[in-house]
């Protein structure tokens, strides 16, 4: 069973950054890729970055330039550095696995970004 766990979630003022991390129970080498969504109070979750096994990562536009997802292999684990957050970017903040069609999620860490 795949069990994806969040950290670093948090209250952050606009300018600010934070680094999410989400540590994987099984070798994400088994996975075709990772990535993190974010889903806003009233809002669809969607994506924000994506990074495959092969291939180059994806980003949401809204993200793009301020926010990096990067992996290690050796923790099983998926990072995602924001940086310049805004207040648009408050959200919880999913990690997924994606896995012969099949999606995983973590429980979710809530991201504040105050004005």
């Amino acid at each position: 069973q795949v069990q994806l766990v969040e950290s670093g979630g948090g209250l952050v003022q606009a300018g600010g950054s934070l680094r999410l991390s989400c540590t994987s129970s099984t070798s994400i080498f088994s996975f075709d890729a990772m990535g993190w969504y974010r889903q806003a109070p009233g809002k669809q979750r969607h994506l924000v970055a994506l990074i495959p096994s092969r291939g180059v990562t994806n980003y949401g536009d809204s993200v793009k330039g301020r926010f990096t997802i990067s992996r290690d292999n050796a923790k099983d684990t998926v990072y995602l550095q924001m940086n310049n957050l805004n207040p648009e970017d408050t959200a919880v903040y999913y990690c997924n696995a994606q896995r012969w069609g099949s999606y995983y999620w973590g429980q979710g860490t809530q991201v504040t970004v105050s004005s």
